[in-house]
C-alpha cells in the first residue's frame, strides 16, 4: 500500500493496530507505529487513540500508556478503563485520579464515585484534584450525602484546601439544593476569585433569590473583583427567575458600558426569558429582532416557553417555525406546541404534532428523576419499570393521590396532550418520574428528612401543584432541581412563587 503511494485512512490504521496488538510483543513496533499514525494527521483521533492505548498496555509499556492518555483530546469510558485495568499493582494516585476525572469529563458521575470507593478500598490518598472532580460529580447527581461525605473526609484527613476546592464545594451544594452550606463555605473562603463569586451568584439565582444575587453582585465589585459573562448570566437568571424586570433590564443595558463585557447571545437569552415570564412578549420579540446577531434556537425557546405560560397561540405558532428552521428534529418544540394547542383544546393541531414527529422519526425526550438515598442514586425513567420496589412504589403513590383527593385536589389535565377521558388523563399524569422518585424518598428516609430530586425536564404544572400538596401533607422539605431552577416545596408553597 505504502510503495503504491496510497494513503491509509484512520480505519485501515485502526484494523493494523488492532492486529499488531494481538500478535506484536515489541514496543518498539509500537512506537514506530505511533509516529505513523502523527505523521498521516490522525493523532487526534479518539478511536486510533484508545486503540495506542490497549497497544502500550498490553505489551507492558505503561509509562508511554499514561503519556498518552494525559494527552488525549477527549477521554472515554473504554479508555480510562483500559489504562486502569491495566495498571494493576502499579496502579498510585496520580493513576486514580486521571482515572476519576476522566469518568467526570465523560459525565460518567456515577463510575467516578465508585471509583473513589474502590480508592478507598486500596488505601490510596487522595489529591486535592481528586476532590475537586468527586464534588462535581456530586454536583451533577444531586447527591447530597456523599457530598458532605466527602467535605467531612476533607476535613478528617486534612486535605489542604484552596481556592478551588473551596469554589468545587460552593458550585456542589448549590447545586445539590444546600444553598445554606454553600453560602456557610463561601463566606469562610480566606481567598475569593471570580469563580467562587460565578459559583454563588448562580447558586442563589437558580434558587430564586434574585435579590440576594444581587446583593453578591455589588459586594463583589465593590471588593474590586471584575464580573465576567458568566457572572452577568448568573445575575439575569436570578431576576428571570424573581421575576425582576427592572433590575434584570438595568443591568444588562450596564454589562458594556459599565462593566466592560460585551453582551452575547446567552445574555440575550436570559433577558428574553425575563421579559416573557413576565408577559413583556411584544418587548421580547422586539429584542430579538434588536440582536447583533443570529438568535439560537435557546433563545426562540425562551420565547416559546413564555407563549406557553401565558398562553399565546398565535406568537407560539411563529416561534415554532423559526424554532424547525433551526433545529427540525428536536422533540421538545413540537412538545411546546402541542402543550399550547392542548390547553386551549385544539386537539386537531396536537394531532397534527404528534403526526409530524412520527413521520420524521422524532421522539420526545423522557423524564428522568433521579433521588439519592443511603449514598446511593436511584433513577427513574417515565414509562420504566425497572426499579425493584417499583411496584410497592406505585401503590404507595396511589395512596397518596386518595389522599390528596379526599384533601379536594383534581388533577391539572392541561398538560395532558390527547383528547381521552377525564379518568385516562389522570392516570396519564399520576406516575410521572418526579413523582414517583418523591414516594421512593417518602417511603425510604425518616420522617421529617428532607428531599431532594434532580429532573432532566422543566416540572409540569401538574406536579408543581402536587409537590405543594405533598409538602404539608408529610410535613416535609422537598427540593426539586429541573432543568430551569430549584423549586423549594415546603408547608404547601413553593419558593418559586409559581413563577418558573
Amino acid at each position: 500500500m505504502r510503495y503504491e503511494n496510497i494513503k491509509p485512512d484512520n480505519t485501515t490504521l485502526l484494523m493494523i493496530l488492532r492486529a499488531s496488538s494481538a500478535v506484536v510483543s515489541s514496543c518498539k513496533i509500537g512506537e514506530l507505529f505511533h509516529c505513523q499514525i502523527l505523521k498521516l494527521g490522525f493523532g487526534f483521533d479518539l478511536f486510533l487513540q484508545t486503540g495506542l492505548l490497549d497497544f502500550y498496555s498490553k505489551v507492558g509499556d505503561l509509562g508511554s500508556a499514561k503519556l498518552l492518555f494525559d494527552e488525549m483530546s477527549e477521554r472515554d469510558v473504554v479508555a480510562c478503563n483500559e489504562l486502569f485495568d491495566r495498571m494493576g499493582s502499579l496502579r498510585n494516585t496520580v493513576t486514580w485520579n486521571t482515572m476519576i476525572s476522566g469518568y467526570v469529563q465523560q459525565k460518567e458521575f456515577g463510575r467516578a464515585i465508585s471509583a473513589f470507593q474502590l480508592m478507598q478500598v486500596e488505601k490510596m490518598k487522595p489529591t486535592v484534584e481528586t476532590m475537586v472532580s468527586l464534588l462535581s460529580a456530586c454536583a451533577h447527581l444531586g447527591a447530597l450525602d456523599m457530598g458532605n461525605w466527602i467535605h467531612a473526609y476533607i476535613r478528617r484527613k486534612n486535605i489542604k484546601s484552596d481556592v478551588y476546592l473551596g469554589n468545587a464545594l460552593v458550585d456542589m451544594y448549590c447545586k445539590c439544593g444546600c444553598l445554606e452550606s454553600a453560602l456557610d463555605v463561601f463566606h469562610g473562603l480566606s481567598s475569593k476569585n471570580v469563580f467562587c463569586w460565578s459559583s454563588i451568584i448562580v447558586g442563589l439565582g437558580m434558587h430564586g433569590y434574585g435579590k440576594e444575587a444581587i446583593d453578591a453582585f455589588v459586594e463583589m465589585t465593590k471588593d474590586g473583583m471584575k464580573p465576567d459573562r458568566v457572572i452577568f448570566i448568573g445575575l439575569l437568571s436570578g431576576c428571570s427567575h424573581s421575576g425582576l424586570v427592572s433590575e434584570g433590564r438595568h443591568y444588562f443595558s450596564q454589562m458594556l458600558g459599565v462593566y466592560g463585557v460585551q453582551p452575547g447571545i446567552e445574555h440575550y437569552g436570559c433577558m428574553v426569558d425575563l421579559l416573557g415570564r413576565y408577559g413583556f412578549l411584544a418587548e421580547a420579540l422586539e429584542l430579538i429582532w434588536s440582536m447583533p446577531m443570529t438568535p439560537n434556537a435557546v433563545v426562540w425557546g425562551s420565547l416559546l416557553r413564555a407563549c406557553q405560560i401565558h398562553k399565546d397561540t398565535k406568537l407560539s405558532e411563529q416561534v415554532t417555525k423559526h424554532l424547525l428552521e433551526l433545529d427540525p428534529f428536536d422533540g421538545g418544540n413540537y412538545v411546546f406546541l402541542s402543550n399550547i394547542y392542548a390547553s386551549v383544546n385544539r386537539w386537531n393541531d396536537v394531532e397534527t404534532c404528534r403526526k409530524v414527529m412520527a413521520d420524521r422519526g422524532i421522539c420526545k425526550i423522557p423524564g428522568c428523576s433521579s433521588i439519592e438515598v443511603g449514598n446511593v442514586v436511584h433513577e427513574f425513567l417515565a414509562g420504566d419499570a425497572s426499579h425493584p420496589q417499583f411496584i410497592q412504589i406505585t401503590k404507595f403513590l396511589d395512596e397518596v393521590v386518595k389522599k390528596l383527593r379526599r384533601m379536594g385536589h383534581k388533577p391539572d389535565m392541561e398538560y395532558v396532550l390527547h383528547d381521552i377521558n377525564e379518568e385516562e388523563k389522570e392516570a396519564s399524569i399520576r406516575y410521572h418520574s418526579e413523582k414517583i422518585a418523591v414516594a421512593f424518598g417518602l417511603m425510604s428516609t425518616p420522617e421529617g428528612k428532607s428531599i431532594r430530586v434532580v429532573k432532566n425536564l422543566r416540572a409540569c404544572g401538574d406536579c408543581h401543584s402536587f409537590m405543594k400538596l405533598i409538602s404539608k401533607l408529610f410535613d416535609r422539605l422537598i427540593i426539586v432541581r429541573d432543568r430551569n431552577r430549584f423549586h423549594h416545596f415546603r408547608d404547601g408553597s413553593c419558593s418559586c412563587k409559581d413563577y418558573w
